[in-house]
């Protein structure tokens, strides 16, 4: 059974830094896109970062750009996702997700065929 576990939220405070990692298990990661999405209590959950299967090409919500970066090593079958600067707004469950390499675009939420539970991250102001 595949399965994607996130881990490294938690609370901090506004201009800190978190790392969160998605360890994939049960499969090979290399043909798979991998993205981080975001959730916030009474909103839709939202793209926030994806990288292609061969972590060459990554793409960021206008909102993240320039203070998160999306990482993955597939001899590891782990991604990351480095948030600096954070802010409030950056508040959410965040999740890690998978889509297979060669269908549909990167940053739909629909595109993405498996998921993990999710991990909170709190920004305090």
């Amino acid at each position: 059974q595949v399965q994607l576990v996130e881990s490294g939220g938690g609370l901090v405070q506004a201009g800190d830094s978190l790392r969160l990692s998605c360890a994939v298990s049960g499969r090979t990661n290399s043909n798979y896109d991998m993205g981080w999405f975001r959730q916030a209590p009474g909103t839709e959950r939202e793209f926030v970062a994806a990288i292609e299967w061969s972590g060459t090409s990554t793409v960021y919500a206008d909102s993240v750009k320039g203070r998160f970066t999306i990482t993955r090593d597939n001899a590891k079958n782990t991604v990351s996702l480095q948030m600096n600067s954070l802010k409030p707004e950056d508040t959410a469950l965040y999740y890690c997700a998978s889509k297979p390499y060669n269908i549909g675009g990167l940053i739909a939420v629909g595109q993405y065929d498996l998921w993990g539970s999710g991990t909170q991250v709190t920004v305090s102001s």
